[in-house]
């Protein structure tokens, strides 16, 4: 789909980007489009980034982003998992150098989970679908959506999309198969191999999975 960039850093152009796009969108018959991030012009869709979407464990009650999840999980051929990064602001988090000077990435570990670096997107999706699903009064709010996007994304760089989580999480909600997929990471993975098999992404696993 194509539509009208708006370079530059700023806020005000991020968001002229996403009027363009949902302008576009609607123009091919998806009305109610939901913009993920945290350049979102709706409080929702900022809620939904996940530099602020919280997870809440079950043992000992700790809540952090869903980004500060993610980075502290990643495990590298020199090192991790990280998990000093958890809980901490996301932008530094994210930014951390031992993120990007550990070499490759092997797999995840999520406070004794292993996860494996493939589907690509299969650990993030999970944690995310997760953190949602303890949101109830955001994933209550998603349903009224046609569609989500996420501005920030860029498949050149990324790999992991919140709006693409969120549109599984809404694929298995409809289908009945949410409350199945959370069960275990092996049954949520079981659950959605079709998805995943159908991920088009010509992109190599990068060092950092951003």
């Amino acid at each position: 789909m194509d539509f009208k960039w708006h370079p530059g850093m700023a806020v005000s152009q991020k968001q002229k980007s996403i009027q363009e796009l949902h302008m576009v969108a609607k123009n091919n018959g998806i009305d109610s489009i939901l913009e993920v991030s945290s350049k979102s012009m709706n409080e929702l869709g900022v809620a939904l980034s996940a530099f602020n979407l919280c997870i809440t464990t079950k043992l000992k009650k700790q809540s952090f982003t869903v980004e500060t999840a993610f980075q502290g999980s990643k495990v590298f051929e020199q090192g991790g998992p990280f998990v000093d990064l958890i809980g901490m602001d996301s932008l530094t988090a994210k930014k951390d150098l031992r993120i990007k000077e550990s070499g490759n990435l092997t797999h995840f570990e999520f406070f004794g989970k292993i996860f494996p670096n493939t589907p690509r997107t299969f650990f993030y999706d999970w944690l995310y679908i997760n953190a949602l699903v303890q949101n109830q009064d955001l994933a209550a709010q998603v349903a009224m959506y046609d569609a989500f996007s996420d501005i920030e994304f860029n498949p050149k760089k990324s790999i992991n999309c919140q709006a693409y989580s969120i549109a599984l999480y809404v694929s298995l909600n409809k289908n009945g198969l949410l409350e199945q997929a959370l069960i275990s990471p092996d049954s949520f993975l079981s659950l959605t191999a079709n998805q995943y098999s159908n991920q088009l992404r010509a992109k190599p696993i990068q060092i950092s999975m951003i």
